[in-house]
C-alpha cells in the first residue's frame, strides 16, 4: 500500500477516501478493477469468504480479489441480510487474473481443492445457504471448462467414495461488494483467524481443456493434508519462478 501511495505522491495526484478503501491490503491493486483484454474475472463460493479470498490472492498471476455477495435476489444486500438466508446470496470471492500468467484451469483447481464441494448449504462448521459451494460466471465461454473440471473432479471423488458435487454453477450479471471490513479480512491485524473450509484432500489433475500455467512448486505451498494450511500460511502472494 505504501508503494501505491508513493506513486500518487510523486505524481502529485490526490487520493480520495473511496480510492483508499478500494486498495487491496496485500496486492496493492484496485479491488473493483474491471478486467482488460489480457485479463478475466470469475466468482467463486467456497464457504466463508475470509479464508477463500486468501487462497486466491496468494496465487501468482492474480491481479486482485474482493469478497462479496452473489446468486441471490436482493440488490446491495448487507452482511446481516445475507446471513439471514432470506436474500438467497452466497458469500463469494471475485478474482481478476492475468491470462498470460495464470490459466482459468489453475483457478478451477484451487476452487475444487480448497473446500468440500459435496457439502450442501454448508462448509465445515458454517451452516446456511450463504455458505454453499458455487461458481458464478459472467459469460458463456467459461461454462464448458467449468463443467469439464467438475466432471473430472467428480471422477476423482468417486475413487475415494466421498460423494456427489453439490456446487451451484450458473451465469450471473450482478455481484455486490461486501462491507470494507470484510475485504482481505485475514490480513488485518487483530482479526479473527478463522476458516471453516473442509478440503476433501483430493487433487484435480488434467481435464478436457485444461492448460495449467502453475507448476508443482507453486502447488506445493498448499498441503491439504495439513489442517487449515492456508490459514496457517503468511499473507504474501506466492512468487512464480521461471
Amino acid at each position: 500500500m505504501f508503494k501505491l501511495l508513493k506513486t500518487f505522491m510523486n505524481g502529485k495526484k490526490s487520493i480520495t477516501n473511496d480510492e483508499m478503501i478500494n486498495i487491496h491490503r496485500i496486492l496493492n491493486t484496485n479491488i473493483k478493477k474491471e478486467p482488460n483484454a489480457d485479463e478475466d474475472e470469475i466468482i467463486f463460493g467456497c464457504g466463508c469468504f475470509w479464508g477463500a479470498e486468501k487462497c486466491f490472492w496468494k496465487l501468482p498471476g492474480v491481479i486482485t480479489t474482493s469478497v462479496g455477495y452473489a446468486g441471490g435476489l436482493k440488490n446491495n444486500p448487507t452482511y446481516y441480510e445475507v446471513c439471514s438466508g432470506l436474500t438467497g446470496h452466497s458469500e463469494v470471492v471475485r478474482v481478476v487474473w492475468n491470462k498470460n500468467d495464470i490459466d482459468f484451469s489453475d483457478l478451477l483447481k484451487m476452487f475444487w481443492e480448497c473446500h468440500n464441494p459435496t457439502q450442501k448449504d454448508r462448509q465445515g462448521n458454517d451452516i446456511g445457504t450463504q455458505y454453499r459451494s458455487a461458481i458464478y460466471y459472467t459469460n458463456e465461454n467459461k461454462k464448458e471448462l467449468i463443467m469439464a473440471s467438475k466432471e473430472e473432479y467428480q471422477k476423482e471423488l468417486n475413487k475415494k467414495n466421498i460423494g456427489q458435487i453439490k456446487t451451484e454453477i450458473k451465469i450471473i450479471d450482478k455481484y455486490f461488494y461486501a462491507e470494507e471490513y470484510h475485504q482481505q479480512y485475514l490480513s488485518i491485524d487483530g482479526s479473527r483467524q478463522y476458516c471453516s473450509a473442509s478440503p476433501t484432500k483430493v487433487k484435480l489433475g488434467n481435464f478436457n481443456g485444461s492448460n495449467y500455467k502453475l507448476d508443482d512448486e507453486i502447488w506445493g505451498n498448499f498441503n491439504w493434508e495439513v489442517d487449515k494450511c492456508v490459514l496457517r500460511s503468511d499473507n504474501k502472494p506466492i512468487k512464480k519462478y521461471n
